[in-house]
């Protein structure tokens, strides 16, 4: 019994694992401009060979969190970045990241806590 709950366990993080390697591959497609949209969630799963429920229950299980809220945090890492690295205008880190301009505001917004305007202005002092 220890042993096949060992071997979910150890399921469980491969395959949470699979899931963050593939969204940090799949970003940088996008941004590169190599996809012109990011993939649904289902879709990431299908190319996981898993379901689109064990993929979220198992990184609910794993982590405490659904797919969603790592996915999010990886494109805001990446905005971060490009605001941090690059002269890109806002609106133009927006539509590599396929966001509308004022949609993504509130998207950054909501994980940052600040505009990315105030993010960039931060760094700058």
């Amino acid at each position: 019994m220890k042993e096949t709950q060992n071997n979910s366990q150890n399921r469980g993080q491969e395959i949470t694992a699979l899931y963050f390697d593939f969204l940090d591959l799949h970003i940088e497609d996008v941004v590169q401009g190599k996809v012109s949209d990011f993939m649904e969630l289902n879709q990431i799963a299908s190319k996981l060979f898993i379901s689109h429920s064990h993929l979220s229950d198992t990184l609910q299980e794993v982590t405490g969190h659904h797919p969603c809220h790592f996915y999010d945090l990886k494109i805001v890492n990446k905005a971060k970045s490009l605001l941090t690295e690059t002269n890109l205008s806002i609106a133009e880190i927006a539509k590599i990241l396929t966001y509308d301009p004022s949609n993504f505001s509130k998207f950054f917004k909501k994980f940052t806590g600040k505009t990315a305007g105030e993010f960039r202005r931060q760094l700058k002092k």
